[in-house]
């Protein structure tokens, strides 16, 4: 079951031009950079409350976030919810006719095993699942 939105992904140009922006928005420092060579990406987080903002920039040029860029320019990439049970997820919306980007969960930024649904079954927005791993 979803339980709560984990996080709003930004696709940005420049990281360290954009971790100032956000700085000075939100009044307060990112907490973590991290890289995803996995997805060709740069990532930095913000905490806002309980929800987190991440800030996306592409390392490689045919990574999404860097097609993304490339067609939609900067701006709001995908909404991302918590869930308990990620496989247990997929399977129910599955069962109810979302298509996954990928149906096997992979290994994301800030500790999460993640997967995504297509956004032609969610409206035009691309919707990330996420499940803290557990150690």
């Amino acid at each position: 079951m979803i339980k709560k939105i984990e996080h709003i992904g930004i696709a940005v140009k420049n990281i360290n031009q954009s971790n100032q922006l956000f700085k000075k928005l939100f009044g307060k420092e990112h907490y973590k950079i991290e890289n995803v060579e996995s997805e060709g990406v740069s990532t930095s987080f913000f905490m806002l409350g309980e929800t987190k903002i991440e800030l996306l920039e592409a390392t490689t040029e045919n990574s999404a976030i860097a097609k993304f860029i490339d067609k939609k320019g900067e701006g709001i990439h995908h909404i991302a919810y918590e869930v308990d049970n990620l496989d247990a997820e997929i399977t129910r919306l599955k069962t109810e006719g979302f298509v996954m980007i990928n149906s096997d969960p992979k290994n994301g930024a800030d500790n999460k095993r993640i997967c995504f649904l297509h956004p032609k079954s969610t409206n035009g927005v691309l919707v990330e699942l996420c499940e803290e791993v557990k150690n």
